[in-house]
Formats: structure tokens, C-alpha cells, sequence
């Protein structure tokens, strides 16, 4: 398989890296920074270096478009334009709202989001193992080439990663409340204790360990943050506004200095935080679910969506069509019983005949 990667940073190259290494593809890879695109060539990201998209895309299987959140619309276009028809191109945007604008009537496009990153930036922080067992969200939509999805997320599975149909919207807005507003709370929160410290005393004091652990992120990347505060400023700013009700809330609930409450409000924080960063990925032996399914346009991503908003994990995927290609099967691999279950019962009620594999 040939593999063309648009951008060679720190997401692109371990693309690159995990390409190479897993997949035994062939990486093309091309920036507008040649002097970057040479170092990821040296450090092994790609196998060879192109001075343009149609260049590098040229008898790919697959593209990965991994530019700047709003530099994606313009250069998977420019990949969409050169690709041939049975090439799928997709990105690794964290907001996807725009890009699924532009793009998502082409049925060869799959935007994509994988949750991974790393302290360092660029190339030189690059890894093959970055996608270990993250989550990596897929937005296709009713448009999308069930074959060419496929395609994306089974490169995606065998690379480490844990590809997730999710729609556009639902993914900015999720993304909005775990990734984006904790990095501006984190940015404020250095501003203030900046500018409230420093009327204090001429020298700052040394922080403690909660103050570090909670603004790590702050100022982090602020090229490529500025792009997705502006790519999805309306979810981060509904996010905000919903941030200060609830800082509001404290402040009132601290102020009455009711101790029990106060103390109850705090341990139902840990509670939620415990929910949230402590629950286990659902393991078990994967079950394989056969849905006979017509031949129609959206009806892999209709399937995958439906599955996804109900949080049964797609582990594997595999297309049989039929000979007229009328109709076809889809074999979905889902880990566990229980969520073989729910996701036979799901399936069913979309209409579509399903049967376990042997």
C-alpha cells in the first residue's frame, strides 16, 4: 500500500512512522516546509519527499492530510483534486465542522480526529507507538464510499489506534468540553495568579503541584490553538459561558461556608473525575456481527454513526459485496458479548438482517 502523508509534524510523521513500521506501506510525504520535510525523510517518517500534493499523492491508496486546523479545507481539496477515484483522503483535525462543510459531499473524503500528543512538537518528537489504544474519531457522513471508509479505518485500527464513527457536530461539541476549555480555564488561570501575585510581592513565589499539574497546557502551541479556538469558537464559547454559571455556583456555595456542602460538592467532583479518566476500555474476544445490507451510498457510515452515539466501539470492519453489486454484507467485530448484543439490537433497528459469525 502506498500511503501519502500532507504534513510531516509531530501527527504526520508518527503516521508516517506507524505506516512504515505496521503497515509495511510505502509513506510519501510532503510539506511547504522543505527544510522539516527533509528531517522526517532523514528520521525515517516517510520514504520519500515531494515539492507538491500532486507529486507525493501520485498512486496513493490513502492520503492523511495533517496541516494546520485551518490550512486542512484547502490542502485536502488540493488532494481531493489530484486523487484518483478509488483514493481515500481524510485528516486530523480537532475541529471538523468546517472541513466536513467543504468537503464532506466528495465521497472519497473521511475527516478524522485522533486523540494523541505528545509534550514536544514537530517532527523530532514523532513516534510510531503515538497511537497506542487512543481514539481516533472518524466523521464520515451519509456521502461517504462505504469501501473507502473501510479503507481509512482499518489502516487507522492496524497502526494502534481505536477508530469511533462520530458526526461533526457532536464531535466539536465533545471536544469543546474535554480538550478545548481546559486549555483556555488553564490560560486563565496563569493570567490571574500572574497578575494577582505580582501585586503582592515584587518576585512571584514558587507555585505548588496542583498549580502545575492544572496549567500545564497553558500558552501551549498558540499557532495551532489560536486556529482551533477560531475553528470552533462557538462551542468553546457556549462552554465558557457554562464554565462561569458553574464557577458562579461555587463561589456562592463556598461563600455560605457550609462545610458539609461544600465538602459534598467537592467529592462528587472526584466521583465524576473517576468516571471520566478512570474507566476501562471494554475488553473481552470479538464478536462477529454479518449485516446484509443494500447497496446504497452512506449506509457503512449510517451503521457505524448509529453505533458510535450509543458508544459500542467498531473493533474491525470487512465489505463483502455481492457479485451484481446490488446488495452486500458487512462484518462488524465488536468486543464482548454484552456489546455484540447491543449492537445486533441496534442494528436491527435500522431495519438491516444480522447474524452472529461462527
Amino acid at each position: 500500500m502506498k500511503i501519502a502523508v500532507l504534513g510531516v509534524g509531530l501527527i504526520g510523521g508518527s503516521i508516517g512512522l506507524a505506516a512504515r513500521a505496521r503497515l509495511d506501506a510505502e509513506v510519501a510525504g510532503f510539506d511547504p516546509d522543505r527544510e522539516l520535510l527533509d528531517r522526517a525523510a532523514e528520521l525515517g517518517a516517510i520514504d520519500s519527499a515531494h515539492d507538491s500534493v500532486a507529486a507525493a499523492i501520485q498512486d496513493a491508496e490513502l492520503i492523511f492530510c495533517a496541516a494546520p486546523v485551518m490550512a486542512l479545507p484547502a490542502i485536502a481539496r488540493e488532494a481531493l483534486d489530484a486523487a484518483g477515484e478509488g483514493c481515500a483522503v481524510t485528516d486530523v483535525g480537532s475541529v471538523k465542522r468546517d472541513v466536513i462543510a467543504a468537503l464532506g459531499s466528495d465521497g472519497r473524503f473521511v475527516g478524522g480526529h485522533p486523540l494523541a500528543g505528545a509534550e514536544t512538537s514537530g517532527v523530532e518528537g514523532a513516534r510510531a507507538d503515538l497511537f497506542d489504544g487512543a481514539r481516533w474519531y472518524l466523521t464520515p457522513t451519509s456521502n461517504t464510499q462505504g469501501v473507502l471508509y473501510d479503507r481509512v479505518q482499518r489502516a487507522i485500527a492496524d497502526i494502534g489506534a481505536r477508530p469511533q464513527a462520530i458526526e461533526a457536530e457532536t464531535h466539536d461539541r465533545l471536544m469543546a468540553t474535554i480538550s478545548h476549555l481546559p486549555h483556555v480555564l488553564a490560560n486563565v488561570l496563569v493570567t490571574q495568579a500572574a497578575t494577582a501575585l505580582s501585586e503582592e510581592s515584587e518576585h512571584l513565589p514558587e507555585v505548588g503541584p496542583s498549580f502545575r499539574d492544572a496549567t500545564r497546557v497553558a500558552g501551549a502551541n498558540p499557532a495551532i490553538w489560536g486556529d482551533i479556538f477560531a475553528g470552533n469558537r462557538e462551542a468553546v464559547a457556549s462552554e465558557i459561558d457554562a464554565a462561569i454559571a458553574r464557577l458562579s455556583e461555587a463561589a456562592e456555595l463556598i461563600r455560605s461556608g457550609e462545610t458539609d456542602a461544600v465538602t459534598a460538592w467537592h467529592e462528587r467532583a472526584g466521583d465524576h473525575r473517576r468516571e471520566l479518566v478512570e474507566t476501562e476500555i471494554a475488553g473481552g474476544p470479538l464478536h462477529e456481527l454479518r449485516v446484509r445490507v443494500p447497496n446504497r451510498p452512506g449506509i457503512v457510515a449510517e451503521i457505524a454513526l448509529e453505533l458510535g452515539r450509543a458508544g459500542v466501539n467498531i473493533e474491525d470492519m470487512a465489505l463483502y459485496p455481492a457479485a451484481d453489486m446490488t446488495s452486500g454484507a458487512i462484518s462488524l467485530y465488536i468486543a464482548g458479548n454484552d456489546e455484540a448484543s447491543r449492537a445486533e439490537s441496534l442494528v436491527r433497528e435500522l431495519g438491516h438482517d444480522v447474524s452472529r459469525g461462527e
